[in-house]
């Protein structure tokens, strides 16, 4: 089948298109711009691409097939053409990745609003080192395993990133509910998605949805030190699991401490001890990832075996993501770290993991908002405490785009809100501005200092070049 990706360029469009190539597709496509590394590994594998949108060169090519990137929405003319011809199929990716991979396997999903993709990597990575060749796709670039897809065998095992946010302007449901689980994480469950989910509420309706999708013969491990995941229960249809520190868990995460390299901590199941994992990553929400993670791959592998004889080889040397806690400078007066961080939880706990693992330094959060949530106004007094655990913060510019009938942040009250904290605070009118305050911070010489870039996106390039100047 010929398939033709509209929005190729991105980490989850990308790695399908190499996924779907990799079983017998002819595969090209179109994005705005494509970049390193996803262009060099598109071409390496014959994936034709395509720069900006043509309504003709669509037509003219003919595919049986559109898979159209949910990022996209009416007047594209490439969608323009789909809705006016009929002649040509369209489809989004959720629902493309469940007809030609999902429905078939079994399917271990990781859902939640925080990590999802270091969890599902380490899931990929461990079932790879038990050598059992799971297919897996990941929304984002892991250092481990060493691609974001691999095929794995036809009605074998999978192991995907189950996103809530909806799978396209035409099917507004979460992605999730494609995807055909047979093990499902709930990793733990926030407000997210202002642009598209009115309150909590809304947001627990659509992970109730996906809870009712698990088959009897299937897995439900949900975070258990987490009301918000604890209210879509009970579950009474299929096998329920929680993780986390509480005593009620099934899989505690006990004896946490963070390490000059990383962090320690021990797992037991069901009140007997299973792992001791001493890694590079730090902070509790990645013990609970690598919890879930490794109940996780035990349940996909063999579900009717005692999940504590799983070994879980390699979990001490995973690591992780690229643009999760990725450290880019590590020297004795700077240590800069780039996280995608942009929800207040996310961002607090990032931040609180790099006070812990360098103490003693001052602690500078450079924070972009440019996700559909952390630019709007609502967010702004849960990103003031979220950002209050930093000494200093330089906060770059809200993006603009689609933001007809939007309160947007004011960064500048953000600003003095910290201030009153008590907060070295400074709201900047560019990103080029925001690397000019960071520059002064940083060479007025004032302690050891860890600088923590925040954001989604790409700070129009100013970490990169931060760490060059150093």
């Amino acid at each position: 089948m010929r398939i033709y990706f509209l929005g190729i360029a991105g980490a989850a469009m990308g790695n399908a298109a190499l996924l779907l190539r990799n079983l017998g597709h002819e595969v090209l496509g179109s994005d705005k711009a494509v970049y390193p590394p996803m262009s060099d590994k598109l071409a390496e594998a014959k994936i034709e691409l395509l720069e900006g949108y043509d309504a003709n060169r669509l037509q003219a090519l003919s595919p049986d097939l559109v898979i159209v990137g949910n990022a996209f929405s009416r007047g594209n003319e490439e969608i323009e053409f789909l809705l006016s011809s009929k002649k040509t199929s369209f489809t989004s990716l959720p629902e493309a990745m469940n007809r030609f991979v999902l429905s078939n396997r079994r399917n271990l999903v990781v859902t939640g609003t925080h990590g999802k993709t270091t969890t599902t990597a380490l899931a990929a990575y461990l079932l790879e080192k038990a050598g059992a060749n799971p297919g897996y796709l990941i929304g984002g670039a892991p250092m481990d395993p060493e691609s974001g897809w691999n095929a794995g065998v036809s009605e074998g095992l999978f192991v995907i990133e189950g996103d809530e946010y909806d799978s396209a302007f035409f099917d507004k449901r979460s992605k999730f509910i494609h995807y055909s689980p047979t093990v499902a994480v709930v990793n733990n469950l926030e407000f997210d998605h202002a642009d598209i989910f009115r309150d909590l509420e809304d947001v627990k309706r659509s992970f109730r949805h996906f809870c009712r999708i698990i088959p009897g013969n299937g897995h439900l491990l949900i975070n258990g030190d987490d009301e918000n995941a604890l209210s879509l229960l009970p579950a009474s249809w299929t096998r329920v699991y929680t993780v986390g520190e509480g005593e009620h868990c099934d899989l505690r995460i006990e004896q946490y401490k963070t390490t000059p390299a990383g962090s320690r901590f021990d797992l037991s199941w069901s009140g007997k001890p299973w792992l001791t994992v001493d890694w590079g990553m730090v902070g509790k929400f990645n013990a609970r990832n690598a919890a879930m993670a490794c109940l996780g791959a035990a349940l996909i592998l063999d579900p009717e075996s005692d999940p504590g004889s799983f070994e879980a080889a390699g979990i001490d040397s995973f690591r992780g993501v690229a643009r999760r806690q990725q450290v880019k400078l590590d020297t004795k007066p700077l240590v800069v770290v780039e996280d995608f961080a942009h929800h207040p939880t996310a961002i607090r706990e990032i931040l609180e993991s790099f006070r812990a693992r360098f103490p003693g330094r001052k602690l500078v959060a450079a924070f972009e908002p440019r996700s559909n949530t952390s630019r709007l106004e609502i967010m702004r007094e849960r990103l003031g405490e979220a950002l209050s655990v930093a000494d200093t913060v330089v906060i770059g510019v809200a993006r603009q785009a689609n933001s007809e009938g939007v309160s947007l942040l004011d960064t500048e009250d953000l600003a003095s809100d910290l201030q009153n904290r008590g907060i070295e605070a400074n709201a900047a009118r560019s990103n080029e501005d925001a690397l000019k305050v960071l520059r002064e911070r940083c060479q007025s010489g004032d302690d050891d200092q860890t600088v923590v870039f925040l954001t989604n996106g790409s700070f129009d390039g100013i970490i990169d070049r931060f760490v060059e100047e150093r």
